[in-house]
């Protein structure tokens, strides 16, 4: 399906199923908020990377304006759908503040390996501990997918916006699962040179090696 949508680009990667609160405070994007709450659509919100707008973003849904201040900014909940892809952007639309696209929604395929993804969470909750992160998740185990952790496992925003282009669950995984593969030995290292340094110029209690020298003469 093709259509046309009002868009929000920001330097950020927005997942399916994830819960984005936002203060908007621009007039082009309080304009589009407010036509939003009035229409009941939807908006996307496009990923900025390297200073551009990426052709993949996440459509997104308005849940609730939680506060709206005197002077028409508005404290808002919003909640990720489905990721797009734009095919053509509309800078200009008349009467409006705000830019649009032509997008398209990828066919994304769900299903993923239960055994490989527990490996990722186990990897993702050993990254938290080196880190001494705490950080819980607001599904169980068993409910949870790539889209779901992806923000917990340390990616860049260039590797989230990877994460995003991949539209098979499993494919998701097995990306995390190598991120986490290569980024805990690095971690380790850093903690194991952070001791070392806590050390350099401290007294310490070390014991003495006994050496022997022989009967003297």
């Amino acid at each position: 399906m093709t259509n046309f949508i009002p868009i929000f680009p920001l330097a950020i990667v927005v997942y399916p199923g994830e819960d984005l609160n936002l203060h908007i405070f621009e007039p082009r994007y309080k304009q589009l908020i407010s036509e939003c709450i009035t229409t009941k659509k939807p908006f996307g919100i496009p990923s900025i990377i390297s200073n551009k707008v990426g052709e993949l973003g996440t459509l997104v849904e308005l849940i609730e304006v939680v506060k709206t201040y005197e002077n028409g900014e508005m404290d808002i909940r919003t909640h990720g759908i489905k990721v797009f892809r734009i095919l053509e952007t509309i800078p200009e639309i008349p009467d409006k503040l705000y830019s649009g696209a032509i997008v398209n929604y990828p066919e994304n395929d769900d299903r993923g390996n239960k055994d490989l993804m527990r490996k990722v969470i186990e990897a993702i909750r050993e990254l938290h501990k080196m880190l001494t992160v705490t950080k819980t998740f607001s599904k169980k185990d068993a409910d949870l997918n790539a889209y779901d952790i992806a923000h917990h496992a340390g990616l860049s925003i260039d590797e989230e916006y990877e994460l995003l282009g991949l539209m098979k669950e499993l494919h998701r995984q097995e990306y995390l699962r190598r991120h986490l593969q290569k980024v805990l030995p690095v971690v380790a290292q850093m903690e194991s040179l952070k001791e070392k340094v806590k050390l350099n110029g401290h007294f310490r209690n070390l014991s003495s090696f006994e050496f022997d020298f022989g009967d003297e003469k």
